[in-house]
């Protein structure tokens, strides 16, 4: 992903809600389940972790993004951005790479 796209993505994302809370349990099986799916159906989702959560943020970022394949766009205070394409029905059209 080059650093344009990563802006976008982060542009479209400044104005979402986190559509899930990571608690105390932390990265459980469901809640990666969970992640997944809210990534099938909307590509680019935001994430808030709770203060009652210990573990590092940027820990627990990159170990969803690694079990869901998707990439993680921005890691800022308590809020995690991750996007997954969907190779089916595409909703997001990244910039193209000026390479």
């Amino acid at each position: 992903m080059t650093s344009k796209q990563r802006a976008y993505l982060k542009s479209l994302a400044m104005d979402m809600e986190p559509i899930l809370n990571l608690g105390k349990a932390s990265l459980t099986p469901e809640f990666t389940v969970s992640v997944e799916e809210a990534l099938k159906a909307r590509e680019l989702i935001k994430l808030n972790v709770l203060k009652n959560c210990a573990d590092d943020i940027s820990a627990i970022a990159s170990t969803l993004a690694e079990h869901t394949h998707s990439e993680v766009v921005q890691v800022i205070g308590r809020k995690i951005v991750l996007y997954k394409p969907n190779r089916d029905k595409p909703k997001i059209v990244l910039p193209k790479s000026s390479k």
